[in-house]
């Protein structure tokens, strides 16, 4: 084992042994594909780094060679194709192993990848292509996309090429066809550690999603992910549930696992079934595990207690804030604490519970020590404890790794989220006397009513406590003379039918459990709640149908 996170890190403990505090070191040329994949590569190229299978029981190993060799021939068919250095190419590969073979050339190249789902329509692609100037699309063949990108070919000038895993089409390349011809010998292409890597377009509440541009200090900030939240080592067997289309995927599929020069596993689904899940996890051994609780949520509603797990070890939670009552019944089932963790797109990790601390259910933690993340006011004030106010991360002395470089084409965004020396998440939080951050939610989330800011996770925690309540989302519905209702929008658990009387039953219930004016007004029972295809309930979605 090499131990190669120790190369790009300085750490330091007290006499107890303890983590106090951490340095991330960058060399000039610092490139993830060469200076961490293909170092392990050369030290261990038989050591296993990918472990990928799907429903229809196809199996395949990748080890650290394989994946030298496979970027390799994949960089130099991208090349002979006329890719190179700074161009952009949007990647919509699912969960398919080919997306590892192309963001590690892509990144050999120098070239800029931005990772899309499959979920994409004409015009998406249209405004995605055009906004970033994409020249490649390298696509699954698997479902519409293709067919979309084809539409919006007419619109989109800077579109030149087009690459398709796991199919054929008039138009376009054949990827494992193409790779398979291309040399598998690669000249190292210079890049700097501060030149852009990634781009990822990340929707907000108004307006077309802006584009945030991460350096290739992005990759090593993830180290950080991994070593003191994931918690794996060089023996792990990590699963990450998560679209290659999202942030996430990288999270927990790439950077900071490799870094840790670990196994990744990936299981090439479409739709989450938790007693797949389940089954993945005893057949395969995972070691760690890290998905938003509503999976487990979901997970909870089988006969967790049927399964093997006892290789499972760890797990980390995302994407949503975390209910006690997910906690505490994994915890019963499976003897594991849920280490809550809270990013963006824009940053990698800000705040976690880390590695050696004890949870607190709920909480997100304590800051990641690279970050100088704070809480303050509308005038940019720290708060005291138990105030709620806006999550920052201060820059005036230094940008930390991991922060976003810009959202790119757009100086107005991001002067409005990154200005007077901190960026601003535009997420709201408070911490205790003992330093946790818990979560309230997105400032276009809290809820203004009747001269109260109510935050939607906490009567979300109060009714999924319910037990006919199997997950719901709180949001804000205008009205004239309080500002704002609260709703609540319920899928109920099987066994429990919608009826006036369990909708009293569940007001009354909040209203015990929580200050009564935080009780919903609305109740709408739903048998799904819209959400992103990595499992994050869309509220902004919610509160537009209300408006409908």
């Amino acid at each position: 084992m090499l131990n190669l996170n120790l190369k790009f890190v300085d750490e330091f403990y007290d006499d107890k042994g303890n983590l106090v505090d951490y340095k991330l070191k960058c060399p000039d040329n610092f490139n993830f594909s060469y200076d961490v994949v293909d170092e392990i590569a050369k030290a261990e190229p038989d050591k296993r780094a990918m472990l990928w299978c799907n429903p229809k029981g196809e199996e395949k190993v990748f080890t650290y060679g394989d994946l030298k060799y496979y970027s390799d021939k994949t960089a130099n068919m991208l090349k002979a194709k006329g890719i190179g250095k700074g161009d952009m190419v949007m990647v919509i590969l699912k969960r398919h192993y080919q997306f590892w073979f192309t963001i590690l050339a892509l990144h050999k190249l120098g070239a800029v990848i931005i990772p899309a789902t499959f979920m994409l329509a004409k015009h998406d692609i249209v405004y995605r292509v055009n906004a970033a100037d994409i020249k490649a699309v390298i696509c699954t063949g698997e479902g519409d996309v293709a067919a979309h990108v084809d539409e919006a070919m007419p619109e989109c000038p800077s579109l030149k090429i087009r690459i398709m895993v796991n199919g054929q089409r008039d138009g376009w390349d054949d990827f494992m066809s193409d790779m398979e011809k291309a040399d598998d010998h690669l000249e190292r292409v210079e890049t700097k550690y501060d030149e852009p890597l990634i781009v990822y377009f990340s929707s907000g509440t108004t307006g077309n999603p802006k584009m945030a541009m991460h350096a290739h200090t992005y990759a090593l900030a993830h180290m950080t992910t991994a070593k003191y939240w994931h918690n794996v080592d060089a023996d792990s067997v990590h699963l990450t549930i998560a679209d290659t289309g999202w942030g996430k995927a990288v999270w927990g599929k790439l950077y900071g696992e490799m870094f840790m020069e670990s196994c990744v596993f990936v299981y090439d689904f479409d739709k989450f079934v938790a007693n797949e899940i389940l089954s993945i996890l005893e057949k395969y051994k995972i070691t760690s595990l890290c998905c938003p609780p509503t999976m487990f949520r979901f997970m909870l509603q089988e006969d967790v207690a049927s399964y093997d797990l006892s290789a499972l070890k760890y797990c980390t939670i995302a994407g949503e804030a975390l209910n006690p009552d997910v906690f505490n019944n994994w915890y019963e089932q499976t003897g594991i604490k849920l280490m809550e963790g809270f990013g963006q797109t824009e940053t990698t990790l800000l705040i976690a519970n880390r590695v050696g601390m004890e949870p607190k259910p709920g909480s997100m933690g304590k800051p990641m020590l690279h970050y100088d993340v704070d809480i303050v006011d509308e005038d940019g004030k720290s708060v005291p404890p138990g105030v709620t106010g806006e999550i920052i991360v201060h820059t005036d002395k230094e940008v930390p790794f991991g922060l976003f470089k810009c959202y790119h084409r757009d100086e107005a965004k991001t002067n409005e989220a990154w200005h007077d020396g901190a960026y601003h998440t535009g997420d709201t939080a408070w911490k205790d006397e003992d330093g946790y951050y818990w979560y309230v939610g997105r400032t276009d989330d809290v809820i203004k009513s009747s001269g109260y800011r109510i935050g939607p996770f906490e009567i979300e925690s109060v009714l999924t406590e319910h037990p006919a309540v199997l997950e719901c989302a709180v949001t804000g519905v205008p009205d004239a003379l309080r500002g704002n209702l609260v709703k609540a929008t319920i899928v109920l658990k099987p066994g429990f039918e919608p009826s006036e009387e369990l909708k009293k039953e569940l007001q009354v219930y909040v209203k015990k459990e929580t200050a009564p004016y935080k009780y919903p007004r609305i109740v709408e029972f739903v048998e799904s709640l819209p959400k992103t295809v990595n499992g994050k309930i869309r509220r902004a979605q919610i509160r537009a149908n209300d408006l409908k």
